[in-house]
């Protein structure tokens, strides 16, 4: 199992659009991916559970995957997060 913590810096946060890429590309994976945020965690790889979250710009989340390819799992979600999900 691999935990890592990441912000969100887009400006929206996370909307329905960088929802559904986060969402899309966990789906890419076998291994199984949440997101927790302020004592919720929901599966990452639906896309009701991550709206849920209601994560604004500036809010801390922990992504957690477990499986054979979760490196490569979070080393992906790491970087969209990085690059904002591509909006600013």
């Amino acid at each position: 199992m691999i935990q890592k913590e990441v912000t969100l810096l887009n400006r929206l946060g996370l909307h329905i659009r960088p929802a559904a890429q986060l969402t899309k590309i966990a789906s890419k994976y076998q291994a199984d991916v949440y997101l927790l945020k302020d004592g919720m965690r929901v599966n990452g790889k639906s896309i009701m559970g991550v709206m849920m979250l209601a994560a604004a710009r500036g809010s801390t989340l922990v992504l957690e995957a477990i499986g054979d390819d979760e490196q490569q799992l979070i080393d992906e979600l790491i970087k969209l997060f990085e690059n904002k999900f591509y909006e600013d």
